[in-house]
């Protein structure tokens, strides 16, 4: 990460101590929001910083504080992770405090079910970076997931869920929004609602998919 992150001209010492002291943090997480999630998004915000003129730093942190609000209840996970931020006076070596306000309403404007547009630039980037629209990449999270949280369920309950939350979220009906124009998210939302509207395709990845992870 750092030789990446050293490319678009963040801070040394900062990196360091994202990579040390809060990137290990996500190893306790599920496998939907663990370190390679993390590390994905951090590369497409830092994409989008370049893209967008927005600070570099920012963004970065941002990125990385976004999920650690996992550590509580996943429904207000975007809201402790903004206080998390908010709260972590050791990023007052870099930040002002109008900057840490910003970037708290940026972790907590990610959420893709979000009622409200993200306030600014900042929670925009965070937020499209958070989409992660890759296909595959969307149908593995979705059933690790639903096998990690609701171990209960059997298989056919797991694809009742898998596919509710495709229709939720992902159809064109749903809720996930897209902050960012022209970016690689738009394409790759229109395949997953091409499959979506394929109940026979859709249900042989989830079948796959679920034989894989189970």
């Amino acid at each position: 990460m750092q030789s990446y992150m050293l490319k678009n001209t963040a801070s040394l010492d900062l990196v360091e101590f994202i990579e040390t002291q809060i990137l290990p943090q996500y190893a306790a997480f599920d496998k939907a929001h663990n370190l390679s999630h993390v590390t994905r998004v951090i590369r497409r915000a830092l994409d989008l910083a370049r893209r967008t003129g927005a600070d570099i730093n920012m963004v970065y942190v941002i990125a990385a504080y976004h999920d650690l609000g996992m550590s509580g209840p996943r429904a207000v996970h975007h809201l402790t992770g903004g206080k998390l931020l908010a709260s972590d006076a050791r990023l007052k070596r870099w930040f002002a405090p109008t900057q840490i306000q910003i970037m708290k309403e940026a972790v907590e404007d990610h959420r893709a079910s979000a009622s409200h547009a993200p306030r600014s630039l900042y929670g925009k980037i965070v937020a499209e970076a958070d989409r992660d629209l890759d296909p595959e990449t969307v149908f593995r999270r979705t059933v690790q997931f639903g096998l990690a949280n609701y171990p209960q369920l059997d298989k056919e309950h797991q694809w009742l869920r898998f596919k509710e939350h495709m229709d939720n979220k992902y159809a064109p009906a749903g809720y996930i929004r897209l902050w960012i124009p022209g970016s690689e998210n738009e394409e790759n939302l229109k395949e997953l609602r091409r499959i979506i509207a394929s109940p026979t395709e859709l249900r042989q990845i989830f079948d796959r998919m679920y034989e894989e992870e189970h």
